[in-house]
């Protein structure tokens, strides 16, 4: 399930919590379908629909899923607590500091916290 919200002049498709594991190109393919469906310029997916291995970066699944976001500029915000994996990997670490740093991309705790850096 998703749901269509706008905030600060940005059109939001937020993915529910529950359902198939995302984390392929092709599954960046479909999300973009679902994004363009509602003209929404930001994708919200909670960590919780992650593919575990979307988080270890020699998979080459982040990689892929934020390049096809990239590519059609659509922002994508991972929302959830990614602490122990950050603190596991050190290039997960610098992955996500410099995605946030850049600001396009964003990896944040929370919704509210989304909000705020929108």
């Amino acid at each position: 399930m998703v749901k269509t919200t706008q905030y600060n002049g940005l059109t939001l498709i937020e993915f529910d919590s529950q359902g198939p594991r995302l984390g392929t190109e092709r599954d960046a393919s479909d999300v973009l379908s679902e994004a363009f469906a509602v003209d929404a310029s930001v994708v919200v997916i909670p960590v919780d629909r992650l593919d575990p291995q979307f988080f270890e970066l020699r998979s080459g699944l982040a990689g892929g899923f934020f390049q096809k976001l990239q590519n059609y500029d659509c922002r994508l915000v991972i929302v959830g607590d990614i602490s122990a994996e950050v603190t596991a990997s050190k290039s997960l670490h610098d992955f996500v500091y410099e995605t946030n740093r850049r600001g396009h991309h964003l990896f944040v705790p929370d919704r509210q916290t989304m909000l705020d850096r929108l």
